[in-house]
């Protein structure tokens, strides 16, 4: 058997899996999951309301593309030219500061009239190896409250400590169908790494999205962070990630963790610990094939 049919035949036996969150935390799931997934598919924040993407869904009311761009990116069959061109960034004249595959996704929700069917067709283009799409199919600004104030926007609530909820400022926004089909027929879903009022909670805000979730068969598998997010988690343990999970909806079975860099603390009852080594060369990440490890121990 060749390499490449036994490749086919190990994706053939992988489970579906859903992943949900934000940013470059979720990338890097994506590139984990990839390599044992037979079924992929990423439910993106969009509720990013600085930089390049801030600046699209002020002058187009669309969602905020940028980290529909990262996942996009996560999963490209291989380097080609338009992939490469995804994450170049302008450096000079109007476009100073915009990501090509931003202004890809904008141009594309004008041409379509539709967000979700742009996204869908720029993973079409791109080929890529699993489907992404955005956690909400309008415009949404994160709302956050702490003990003493209410807090408007991803930017100001990132740089804030004593979070105790997110929110959408739109109630009724809603996650596309084709996100709660994938969520519904999926044999896990992969919630993070990534920042966890900003990026997971803010993708899990729609309330279809989280009922759908907690509502899966599919084995429900949070990604805990390798350290504090100062200040948005400041003083958090592990227990403590899950608390505000727990306190937004979500009931992860299973945890995964690397001790070597963050405290368990006060585990939830009903929720599986599983420690492995995560960290990559750099001490900073998670490390892509360590992670496709563990996660694939918990998909067998």
């Amino acid at each position: 058997m060749s390499a490449i049919q036994e490749q086919q035949q190990r994706f053939a036996k992988g489970p579906s899996v859903v992943a949900i969150g934000g940013g470059h935390g979720l990338a890097k799931s994506l590139l984990a999951i990839r390599q044992f997934g037979r079924e992929v598919t990423a439910i993106v924040s969009v509720a990013d309301d600085g930089g390049s993407s801030g600046r699209l869904r002020d002058a187009f009311g669309i969602p905020a593309p940028g980290d529909l761009r990262k996942c996009l990116d996560a999963l490209l069959p291989g380097r080609t030219p338009l992939g490469d061109a995804l994450e170049h960034r302008f450096e000079a004249g109007e476009l100073e500061g915009h990501a090509f595959g931003n202004l890809l996704l904008a141009a594309l929700t004008v041409t379509t009239g539709d967000f979700v069917a742009a996204v869908i067709e720029a993973g079409r283009l791109l080929d890529t190896v699993g489907t992404v799409l955005p956690a909400t199919t309008t415009p949404v600004t994160l709302c956050a409250s702490t003990a003493s104030a209410d807090l408007v926007g991803q930017v100001r609530i990132m740089a804030t400590a004593g979070i105790s909820h997110v929110s959408l400022d739109l109630p009724d926004a809603v996650a596309p169908d084709q996100a709660i089909a994938a969520v519904e027929r999926a044999e896990m879903i992969v919630l993070g790494p990534g920042s966890l009022y900003t990026s997971v909670l803010a993708a899990l805000a729609p309330n279809n999205l989280c009922r759908a979730v907690e509502a899966a068969s599919g084995r429900k598998i949070y990604v805990c962070n390798l350290r504090q997010q100062i200040p948005e988690t400041l003083g958090y343990n592990v227990g403590r990630h899950l608390d505000a999970m727990i306190a937004h909806g979500i009931h992860p079975d299973v945890v995964l963790v690397d001790e070597s860099s963050m405290e368990l603390g006060s585990i939830p009852s009903g929720i599986e610990v599983h420690r492995a080594r995560l960290i990559g060369a750099n001490r900073a990440v998670h490390d892509a094939d360590l992670l496709s490890s563990a996660l694939g121990q918990l998909g067998v």
